[in-house]
């Protein structure tokens, strides 16, 4: 494995509340960003351009390597039973220890994860506590704070469903007994992730142009927070109701799903018409050190060929899960031996016989000197996710035929164009209904980081990750890291079981 990690955590605060890393103002784009130095933060929070500035930094930390590649692989994707470690076997082999739920709290991913979380926590505080106080256009104002709290609650969002109870911190920390805090009832960090979900909802705008394209939307904010109620349905079902009151108001933005399923996630059709939020990143011409994305590089077709690392590869079971002639089984997978659909032709022979083409970029793109597909979006959230939990709310408070309409709508784009044979499903039945929406996000959202969480609140784990070594009351959650509960002195604790 490569371990010349170019992801430099730039744009980090350095000494809470001292000192703040500052970033060029973007003439291009707002991910077009480059540390350059230091400032006090007395001189820093003073005018609008540093309010931009602040905000700039917050986007472009995002796509940093433990915001976006081998930790959220850990953590969010290899305890699905839809990937394998893939590389060779000795390379990072202590991924296979998520895999087979055997890793500990000394494990280098789950200290990454958790780190980055906080990191961007901390910016979008420093924003949230800094920003108010600068005279400078009131309506931008307000949406950037909306913007800082929709990257809050969605950090939380990573953190709750990863560790359950964890350090819920709202503000920057000002004296010394506010650095070293406790873990919060899980139920108290949904809690703040749903008002900064409301808050930021009744602020943002539904859409954008010309630079501002990518950064937070009202849509946005409607939708994380039905997928926030859809989490905690799972031990409050009267969250239903929210899950269905905010998808239809996402429903009624204008989103429409993309035609072609395999060629929305293709770096030309960024920013789509069933993009809700997705992590932009670029390659940035003669700036590698801003376009520093591994999101594609860490998940690359293996070889001289692709030039990727061949991590986090579609397992068998998942080839095998798609109904026969579903097209989104080609779309999702890249097959060793098979020409992709941009022309790219993947060796017959090598480390693994399949890699995510959700995450990969045609290798006509890759620029010398960058990382191999670093102008690679991750999505976070899609117009189709969207109606399947439209489709799970209507079903579980007894709509049958509004769940029935919305599932339809993804298995028709599916359908068309590509002489598929995927039938409508027909079924009135609650039971059969819910395996059946269960089953097409499992198939629809392949490869995009939620099939190991969404079989967790479905309850179904032991059954389905069980075999690999699955533990009911402690593997619904990773461990606390045990760096974290050492620098405490004690004051976090660790989760049962480990």
């Amino acid at each position: 494995m490569k371990n010349n990690k170019k992801f430099l955590q730039r744009l980090l605060i350095i000494g809470i509340p001292a000192l703040l890393v500052v970033a060029q103002s973007c003439k291009k784009s707002f991910l077009d960003v480059q540390a350059t130095g230091t400032v006090s933060a007395t001189k820093f929070w003073q005018t609008q351009q540093d309010a931009t500035d602040a905000l700039n930094g917050m986007y472009a930390n995002l796509h940093e390597w433990t915001n976006i590649a081998f930790a959220p692989i850990a953590i969010e994707s290899m305890g699905s039973d839809d990937v394998d470690k893939g590389s060779t076997p000795t390379d990072a082999a202590f991924m296979n220890d998520f895999h087979n739920f055997s890793a500990n709290s000394g494990e280098g991913q789950i200290s990454d994860f958790w780190g980055g979380e906080y990191r961007t926590i901390n910016l979008a505080n420093q924003i949230l506590d800094n920003v108010p106080n600068i005279n400078m256009d009131a309506s931008l104002k307000n949406r950037y704070l909306a913007e800082a709290k929709f990257i809050r609650a969605w950090c939380y969002f990573r953190l709750v469903r990863a560790f359950g109870d964890v350090p819920l911190r709202l503000h920057v920390p000002k004296a010394a007994s506010e650095y070293n805090i406790p873990r919060s009832p899980k139920a108290q960090v949904w809690a703040a992730i749903e008002t900064d979900l409301t808050d930021a909802a009744a602020v943002l705008p539904q859409s954008y142009s010309g630079a501002d394209i990518g950064h937070v939307t009202k849509g946005a904010a409607l939708a994380l927070h039905a997928k926030a109620a859809m989490y905690e349905a799972s031990s409050n079902p009267a969250k239903w109701n929210d899950v269905l009151n905010y998808t239809n108001q996402v429903m009624g933005l204008g989103y429409t799903l993309f035609p072609n399923y395999e060629q929305m996630f293709r770096t030309n059709n960024k920013n789509n018409s069933e993009s809700i939020f997705e992590i932009q990143c670029m390659l940035i011409p003669n700036n590698p050190t801003a376009s520093n994305s591994q999101y594609s590089q860490v998940q690359g077709v293996r070889g001289s060929t692709g030039g990727g690392w061949g991590f986090n590869v579609p397992s068998a079971a998942l080839a095998a899960a798609y109904e026969t002639g579903d097209p989104r089984r080609d779309a999702t997978i890249i097959f060793r031996g098979e020409t992709t659909p941009e022309g790219d032709v993947i060796p017959a022979s090598g480390d693994n016989p399949m890699y995510n083409q959700k995450s990969y970029v045609p290798f006509s793109l890759y620029v010398s000197g960058f990382n191999e597909g670093c102008q690679q979006d991750k999505i976070v959230l899609r117009y189709a996710d969207v109606l399947l939990m439209n489709a799970e709310a209507n079903n579980e408070l007894g709509n049958a035929a509004a769940a029935l309409a919305s599932l339809e709508m993804v298995r028709a784009r599916a359908r068309a164009g590509n002489n598929a044979i995927l039938p409508p499903v027909t079924t009135t039945d609650k039971s059969a209904l819910q395996l059946a929406i269960w089953n097409e996000r499992h198939v629809e959202l392949a490869m995009e980081f939620d099939r190991y969480f969404d079989v967790i609140r479905q309850g179904r784990a032991a059954a389905i990750f069980g075999p690999r070594g699955w533990k009911a009351n402690k593997n619904e959650v990773w461990p606390i890291p045990q760096n974290e509960i050492d620098l405490s002195a004690g004051t976090l604790t660790q989760n049962p079981g480990y």
